[in-house]
């Protein structure tokens, strides 16, 4: 029996940088929906079985890191990535301490969303007693 693919949403205001991430991960395997804001964000993850959000952190009206403290506290299995044109320590720090899995900059690297995914995907081993 095949595994059915993972679900990803990809939120960004920008459009092009959305279309093209989406494509990009259409083209690896995975399913993927895409989303203008924070805002729709949740209203689409509240009705669908989402694996992985990857969020730009500026954006109108509900911005990335709300969106990431939302996800963590409604949607606790959901995995996030935070993407930024701005990389600042404070908004990584920010990131990591509302719980994003990874913080990659734009523009986006395949190679570098690739690892990313893979750890979170790929389940840690047990460690023996």
């Amino acid at each position: 029996m095949s595994q059915q693919p993972k679900h990803i949403l990809v939120v960004d205001d920008e459009e092009n940088s959305r279309v093209s991430l989406s494509r990009l991960l259409l083209q690896e395997g995975y399913q993927v929906d895409s989303v203008a804001d924070g805002d729709e964000a949740l209203t689409f993850v509240a009705s669908k079985d989402v694996h992985l959000v990857i969020s730009d952190i500026n954006m109108p009206r509900m911005d990335g890191l709300e969106l990431l403290r939302e996800l963590n506290s409604s949607y606790p299995r959901i995995s996030v990535i935070m993407i930024t044109a701005y990389g600042e320590v404070e908004s990584y720090l920010d990131a990591m301490r509302f719980g994003a899995m990874e913080y990659i900059h734009k523009p986006v690297r395949l190679d570098e969303l690739k690892l990313a995914m893979q750890r979170i995907f790929t389940p840690a081993p047990l460690l023996a007693d």
